[in-house]
């Protein structure tokens, strides 16, 4: 297929190229720089220069495509509603490009607050709706194109796609902890996250996108819930500080954004996942990982 990918650059969409590239595809990625568009190069894919509110670049592109890979995201966490609401033209822009073509249109969902304190499944639907909704309320958007000729696939990763050289959630944080001197935990550190390893991912979305079919949700998910206090006895371990628990009402003051997440109680399932793709996750855990030092190489340089 020719497959058009937005984010091919970024953490989770440079190990999705090398999966599509083998699988014989052809790729073409949005590029917003010209060191987003020499990587792209340099791995085998032709860039496409624009960004995600490029929406002519958006249409042409999906147009002349057979298949949207839309793995970029504005992760603007100031400004979340806007970041929403581009999402969902974007989305928009791909539906009217891909309408009446039997063309397969997966998108970068996620299983956080899906249904927090319960285990989320693929059965779940989210529970947002309208531009204002988290992401613009994809999931609801995308699956409305159903019958209009189109195999929209929600990929539902975890709150941490870990691996080395992430810079995502839980880079951040081993940054707070080296910030603030102490690897912390919310309350008693019994809530959960949520894991997968980054290639367990990436050949995930390969396999998702030679396998859609109408309104799928797919759960990116190599652990069911990894328990916070122990990645924060890990982050502390690595980084030899102390671990602590931090009081509920001191959360944002603590961790700053990201404590509204890290403060959730967070897991999913991929039971139906690997059943439906034949996929099952191979690449270390969220602790393993962190046991192998990179995270603080990292910080430390």
């Amino acid at each position: 297929m020719r497959v058009f990918i937005t984010g091919g650059s970024g953490w989770i969409g440079s190990a999705v190229v090398p999966e599509l590239l083998a699988a014989g595809h052809e790729v073409r990625g949005l590029a917003r720089s010209d060191a987003s568009a020499a990587r792209l190069r340099a791995a085998g894919v032709e860039p496409v220069s624009g960004g995600l509110t490029d929406l002519d670049v958006l249409s042409d592109s999906a147009a002349a495509a057979d298949a949207v890979v839309h793995l970029g995201y504005n992760h603007d966490f100031s400004d979340q509603a806007g970041a929403g609401r581009a999402e969902r033209a974007a989305l928009e822009t791909f539906g009217d490009a891909l309408e009446g073509r039997d063309a397969p249109l997966l998108f970068a969902s996620g299983v956080a607050f899906v249904a927090p304190g319960q285990i989320a499944t693929e059965d779940d639907l989210a529970p947002f709706s309208g531009p204002d909704a988290p992401r613009g309320g994809a999931e609801e958007l995308a699956f409305g194109f159903v019958d209009r000729g189109i195999h929209p696939v929600a990929l539902r990763f975890a709150p941490t796609v870990h691996g080395a050289g992430d810079h995502g959630f839980t880079a951040e944080l081993v940054r707070v902890a080296r910030e603030k001197g102490v690897a912390a935990y919310v309350g008693d550190g019994s809530n959960h996250w949520p894991a997968v390893h980054r290639g367990d991912a990436a050949r995930l979305v390969a396999r998702a996108l030679e396998n859609a079919g109408a309104a799928t949700v797919v759960h990116a998910i190599g652990e069911q819930g990894v328990r916070t206090r122990d990645i924060a006895e890990a982050i502390g371990g690595g980084l030899g500080l102390p671990t602590v628990s931090i009081d509920p009402a001191d959360v944002e003051a603590h961790f700053g954004w990201i404590g509204r997440i890290f403060a959730l109680d967070l897991q999913a399932s991929s039971a139906l996942t690997q059943r439906r793709f034949d996929w099952a996750p191979t690449g270390p855990t969220l602790l393993e990982d962190l046991a192998a030092g990179s995270y603080f190489a990292r910080a430390a340089a």
